[in-house]
């Protein structure tokens, strides 16, 4: 017997209409939430790969130096900005000093010297005119003998003696020919300045000058000083690393993408940035600056072996760099290793996914001219050295 009284069912039925009508809504609410996902990804989100897998990377510039020596100075340290050019560690330079000192003396008594052979030229040319002129002499007296022999006014000695006199001459005048000759070969097709045995004592010169200014270490680029281990008074030997200089100007980002999302990626597809370090609102722009030719774990130190019986699968990622905008790195300054979060739009997938094949280069990519001016130096004081004993008088032999 049902005792269910007419009031009860009819609550019954007004909630199983309540709950109905929550399903349905809560139905409708899904699917579109479902046809909002499915347009928003459509229009939006299926053009757009990103990854949080992504940091900030630059040049690290480490300071070695080219010689060896003790540290006596260290004129920058760590955070600081130096600019090219600027000294930043001094080494002892007394070895170096005596060193140049001893090659620069040598050059000026080997100019000197190679001076003295070119006027032996001269005063051997002028004793081959003077040893000419003696034979014709002698030639000239044998004659005149020789007419008197048939009269008896001259003796067979003494025509033997004009015989002997024009021999000796013709001698010596081949002697002294000889000595032009030799003479002639060292200075022969050459100057001074071009002798061979100036430009090697001039080699020295340069080597000794170098070995000097390299005990002192210029900042090769413009940038912030990081990890100085340098100390005053360590012995340090050449490419000793001493510190090192980031230009926080010339910097950009590895970004590290799944292998499944870098098919339709293509150098030259604009990137937005953002940065933990000023956060979701500050936004940078990029473009991609290439792909890299293989995964992350192929260059690895140790390379995955797969080769094993118990292989499990993992999704490779591919390192992506990313240009930034210089203008913006200026305004908001990124700092080496910070983490981004990078998107790419891949809406324009007509480019290449590898640098085309173009034409050697012509420009270096990066370069410095701060060691420059210790070679054109060593060449000035070459210079100075030479014109300087040139010029100088000779000393006169007797």
């Amino acid at each position: 017997m049902n005792t269910t009284s007419p009031a009860a069912e009819t609550s019954n039925s007004n909630n199983n209409g309540k709950r109905r009508r929550h399903l349905i809504i809560v139905s409708i609410l899904l699917v579109l939430l479902l046809i909002a996902y499915g347009l928003w990804w459509a229009i939006y989100a299926r053009h757009f790969e990103g990854t949080d897998d992504a940091y900030v990377a630059g040049n690290v510039v480490q300071v070695t130096p080219q010689v060896g020596g003790t540290v006596v100075a260290i004129h920058a340290d760590d955070t600081e900005l130096v600019h090219a050019g600027m000294p930043l560690v001094e080494l002892d330079h007394s070895d170096a000093k005596v060193a140049l000192n001893q090659a620069e003396a040598q050059l000026a008594q080997t100019v000197r010297e190679v001076r003295t052979l070119f006027v032996n030229n001269g005063t051997l040319n002028a004793n081959v005119a003077l040893r000419v002129a003696d034979v014709a002499r002698a030639r000239a007296d044998l004659a005149r003998r020789q007419e008197l022999s048939g009269t008896g006014a001259v003796s067979k000695e003494d025509l033997e003696h004009a015989r002997s006199a024009l021999q000796t001459a013709e001698s010596a005048l081949q002697a002294t020919r000889e000595q032009l000759a030799s003479n002639q070969v060292l200075t022969d097709r050459t100057s001074v300045a071009s002798h061979p045995n100036v430009q090697r004592a001039a080699a020295q010169v340069q080597a000794a000058y170098l070995a000097l200014a390299r005990n002192t270490l210029p900042a090769p680029i413009t940038g912030y000083v990081a990890k100085r281990s340098v100390q005053v008074g360590q012995r340090v030997a050449p490419g000793t690393p001493l510190l090192s200089i980031v230009p926080l100007t010339t910097l950009w980002v590895d970004a590290n993408f799944k292998e499944v999302q870098v098919a339709r990626m293509r150098i030259g597809q604009p990137v937005t940035l953002h940065s933990d370090l000023y956060g979701s609102s500050v936004e940078y722009h990029g473009k991609v600056a290439g792909l890299s030719a293989g995964t992350g774990a192929a260059f690895a130190l140790l390379p995955t072996q797969n080769a094993s019986g118990n292989w499990i699968k993992v999704v490779q990622r591919i390192p992506v760099r990313i240009a930034l905008d210089p203008k913006e790195l200026t305004e908001r300054p990124l700092r080496v290793g910070l983490s981004m979060q990078v998107e790419v739009d891949i809406a324009h997938a007509e480019g290449t996914s590898l640098t085309a094949v173009t034409a050697a280069r012509t420009e270096p990519v990066y370069q410095t001219a701060v060691f420059d001016n210790a070679g054109q130096e060593a060449e000035a004081r070459v210079a100075q050295i030479i014109a300087a004993n040139s010029n100088a008088a000779l000393p006169t032999t007797h």
